[in-house]
């Protein structure tokens, strides 16, 4: 009996290896499907999650675009407004004056500013001359 168990021991073993090389391979194959499901899904949400983002980020973009656009027409209506200024003009006019040796009543008739601004811009004129 042990003559007929040990030559078909040989034949068992490769039986029993090749049916444990079959189940491996179902287990892998099952394993590599859910994997591949996985894989799948994550492109799937990192897809989702890239779109979201490039379109918040254009969204961002085209806000800071308009922010741009605003303060530069800010900065024209400033720039305007310091050039249209009827005290920047009369300032500089009694800056001019006192350069020229102008008093203190001279700088109100000439430019309609108060006593106060004009021994205001007559004192600075003299300490940036001194």
């Amino acid at each position: 009996m042990f003559a007929n168990i040990s030559s078909l021991a040989p034949w068992l073993l490769t039986a029993a290896a090749l049916v444990l090389l079959f189940v491996q391979g179902l287990l892998l194959r099952r394993d590599n499907r859910r994997l591949r499901a996985q894989l799948k899904e994550r492109c799937e949400i990192l897809g989702r999650e890239l779109h979201a983002t490039a379109s918040g980020s254009m969204g961002v973009g085209q806000r800071v675009v308009t922010c741009e656009r605003q303060l530069h027409e800010l900065r024209g209506m400033v720039d305007e407004m310091r050039q249209n200024d009827p005290l920047r003009i009369s300032y500089d006019e009694a800056s001019r004056l006192v350069d020229l040796g102008a008093d203190i009543d001279d700088l109100m008739n000439t430019c309609g500013i108060s006593r106060p601004e004009a021994e205001l811009v007559s004192a600075l004129r003299k300490r940036q001359a001194a």
